[in-house]
């Protein structure tokens, strides 16, 4: 049987960020980079291997407060990141004007519990101009500014996929449960990931990236920003115009994202410290995966595969991880002291979910400094047991590589917990 969207919805097995999760024929069918026969799948073959030091700074000075955090070392950590992974934003030599344009309006989007609002958001200077489509769902019966999950999508937001499912209450066509972000009081905003850039962009000729080239430029330098740095860069302009919205509150907004989508609300959250909380769904290596464990995707992988996700500058990091002067769960770190949630699936070995806690647990080194709490154990949970109620969470389920309703319903509580309880 090939699984279709209607088939995960039906079944409820799954509801997907996207296209990039559902893979061509039967149950179990996993794509074929997967399958290389020189990817890592033994823990036993994991190399040791030594951290960069989170809390010491480029000239050696330990870093012992949280001031020193946020204007020492932080900033290093994040020019480091800039310059070795997913590149720099290069200052526009013309001026970017930027224009909001409401499409439309639907008040009783939902059957009334929900207005759905399309927003043209335009960038234009002397360079060119570069367009994107965003949606923004909020609750209806709020009495106030309702806290919102933005999420980087693989969906198309002019797609079908984002309108009401006629036969399954409370679910878009796409299988997303907007009903229960509704009945917890978020709202939903959508970014599609290839509205300023494409999704394995080579040329750069187009979208947003000319705005910002040099008079003789055409091409990003190797230390400038690739398709995940331009992603980011979308979600931030997007919650510019979410500050402009009465309905929305600007200081709740969490941002999200699986798989590749997941690198980019990394990086995004990480850049921005107006976003207030991230979630991770299995972002694997330039995610929340270690580097350094070389298990599953390495940067060889990456950079062969989608060479222009990251900067050019990480393509000398192939099969050297161990030089890189940063490594993921310092990326996390960066995050601090906003919430960070952070989830896997055990069959998702492509995404390395040992790796993928393990950044999420040395990042907490960085929390503690700041008085917040870190995940307690090196050793991964149980499958099935999620971490909500930490400033640091995670969660280890069955199955592959998806957004789970489980996986919805885990988000939602630790975005409730943040947003709500502790308020």
């Amino acid at each position: 049987m090939k699984y279709t969207r209607r088939t995960f919805l039906k079944t409820s097995t799954t509801a997907l960020l996207g296209s990039e999760a559902v893979f061509a024929g039967g149950a179990g069918a996993v794509p074929s980079k997967e399958l290389d026969s020189d990817v890592n799948y033994d823990e036993a073959k994991v190399v040791p291997y030594d951290l960069p030091p989170m809390l010491l700074s480029a000239d050696g000075k330990r870093i012992t407060t949280p001031e020193e955090w946020k204007t020492l070392r932080r900033p290093e950590i994040l020019s480091l990141f800039s310059e070795h992974v997913y590149g720099r934003i290069p200052e526009a030599e013309s001026p970017i004007r930027t224009e909001y344009e409401v499409l439309s309006t639907e008040p009783k989007f939902m059957k009334g519990r929900a207005t759905r609002s399309d927003v043209r958001i335009r960038f234009e200077n002397d360079k060119g101009e570069a367009k994107m489509v965003v949606l923004v769902y909020t609750p209806q019966q709020a009495s106030k500014p309702a806290p919102v999950l933005m999420l980087h999508s693989f969906d198309d937001t002019r797609s079908s996929g984002l309108y009401e499912h006629p036969d399954s209450p409370g679910f878009l066509k796409n299988g997303w449960p907007l009903g229960d972000l509704l009945d917890r009081g978020f709202g939903l905003v959508v970014v599609y990931q290839q509205d300023l850039v494409g999704h394995n962009e080579i040329e750069f000729q187009k979208g947003i990236h000319p705005l910002f080239y040099k008079t003789g430029q055409s091409f990003p330098k190797a230390n400038e920003w690739g398709v995940l740095g331009a992603m980011a860069w979308g979600a931030m302009r997007t919650l510019d115009y979410l500050e402009t919205r009465e309905d929305v509150d600007h200081t709740r907004v969490a941002i999200m994202g699986h798989s590749k989508c997941g690198k980019a609300a990394l990086w995004t959250a990480a850049q921005d410290e107006r976003f207030a909380l991230a979630v991770s769904a299995q972002s694997g290596c330039a995610g929340a995966a270690l580097w350094r464990r070389n298990f599953g995707e390495t940067m060889e992988k990456m950079v062969t595969r989608f060479p222009y996700w990251l900067c050019r500058n990480a393509w000398k990091y192939a099969d050297l991880e161990k030089d890189l002067p940063v490594d993921q769960h310092m990326l996390l770190a960066s995050i601090a002291p906003r919430p960070v949630y952070v989830y896997s699936g055990v069959e998702d070995r492509w995404a390395d979910p040992r790796g993928e806690y393990l950044g999420a647990y040395h990042a907490g080194e960085a929390y503690r400094l700041l008085g917040k709490t870190g995940l307690s154990s090196e050793a991964s949970p149980p499958v099935g047991e999620a971490i909500t109620k930490s400033d640091v969470g995670y969660h280890l389920r069955a199955g592959g590589h998806s957004v789970a309703p489980y996986d919805w319903a885990r988000v939602l509580d630790f975005m409730g917990y943040h947003f709500l309880e502790k308020r």
